[in-house]
């Protein structure tokens, strides 16, 4: 089952279910009106979104909108909660090694995870606005779950439970900030802008084989300005999993339904599969060469992200402009009267 959507309804948009190859669409009348919902009630509403989406695969829905006809949103146009783990320890290591930072102690056995930004995601088609190019913006490309509620102290064996879709999510960094802002001491703030998902939300059991209750193994292609950067496989070089950063995440407090669990830049360790975010094409460009030749996203780059399995779309392509200004604040008006 796939699962989006629309921009309009509000700031948690409209729920719609997705066919599988997510061209057509339907709302989900009568059953939950935004994704939040629906992770809040999945018990009572997973059974009749699974008959509305079998239906619409089999061409028995009166009425299917065209996806291409649609204005979408993130899946969740925001959510009560962001949390992002390290759970691919190359990029760990590679984007400590580029700011000059050590591993931290217990970095094999015990998860590193923040808190980010969450109460707005950019749309599958949107600007990614910096008025300053000197922030260093880099993308990381990443596949998030979506919980259900997860009392605390869930335990590892219970976690996987708990993950009722998963989404590809592009998390934003703004590379030179990290250098400041990290060795503070208390996280990340102005480093981790707004960041933005791809078309669908995916249950599991869409994946087949490629999810195993602990990892999905999918490619995850990024182009900037149509190049190709890189296309690694999200099931290799995965150290924890999903049900460890839930339940590491859960340790001392529930998890509210509708949170979004993030396992990090996913990163191969061999080159030749590239690379899921620039600081990783800037490292290994220094290694190779001496410095790095590539820049970080600049104003008028075009990025996209998209999985893929058997060379089928699993999500959806994710398209972000980076921009100085945004265009809906643009008008010809004084500016005393846009106040």
């Amino acid at each position: 089952m796939k699962l989006g959507s629309l921009v309009e309804g509000g700031r948690d948009g409209t729920l719609v279910v997705l066919d599988r190859t997510l061209t057509r669409a339907v709302p989900a009348t009568g059953i939950a009106s935004t994704l939040q919902s629906a992770l809040e009630n999945w018990t009572e509403v997973e059974e009749p979104l699974r008959k509305l989406s079998e239906a619409l695969d089999a061409d028995g829905v009166t009425g299917a909108l065209r996806v291409a006809d649609l204005e979408m949103a993130s899946p969740l146009p925001r959510s009560h909660q962001f949390l992002d783990g390290a759970g691919y320890l190359g990029h760990m290591r590679k984007a400590r090694a580029a700011r000059g930072a050590e591993m931290p102690p217990n970095w094999d056995t015990d998860p590193v995870m923040y808190q980010g930004p969450s109460d707005r995601f950019l749309k599958v088609s949107d600007e990614m606005v910096i008025p300053d190019e000197g922030v260093g913006l880099d993308y990381e490309s990443e596949i998030a779950a979506l919980l259900d509620d997860v009392p605390m102290g869930t335990p590892v064996k219970e976690a996987a439970a708990h993950i009722k879709l998963l989404v590809l999510l592009n998390d934003y960094t703004l590379r030179a900030l990290t250098k400041t802002e990290l060795p503070k001491g208390f996280g990340f703030l102005q480093a981790k802008p707004t960041s933005g998902f791809a078309l669908a939300a995916v249950t599991p059991d869409e994946l087949g084989p490629r999810w195993d209750g602990e990892r999905v193994q999918l490619r995850v292609r990024t182009s900037v300005n149509g190049s190709m950067v890189g296309e690694p496989d999200s099931g290799i070089g995965m150290h924890f999993t999903y049900p460890q950063f839930i339940a590491h995440a859960a340790r001392t407090r529930d998890l509210a339904a509708g949170t979004i669990l993030g396992a990090g830049t996913i990163a191969n360790e061999d080159a030749e599969n590239g690379f899921g975010c620039l600081a990783e094409v800037r490292h290994w460009e220094t290694e190779t060469y001496g410095a790095a030749r590539t820049p970080w996203l600049r104003h008028g780059d075009v990025l996209e992200m998209e999985a893929t399995a058997d060379g089928q779309s699993v999500f959806g392509t994710l398209e972000h402009r980076i921009a100085a200004t945004s265009k809906k604040n643009e008008t010809n008006e004084p500016a005393d009267k846009r106040r």
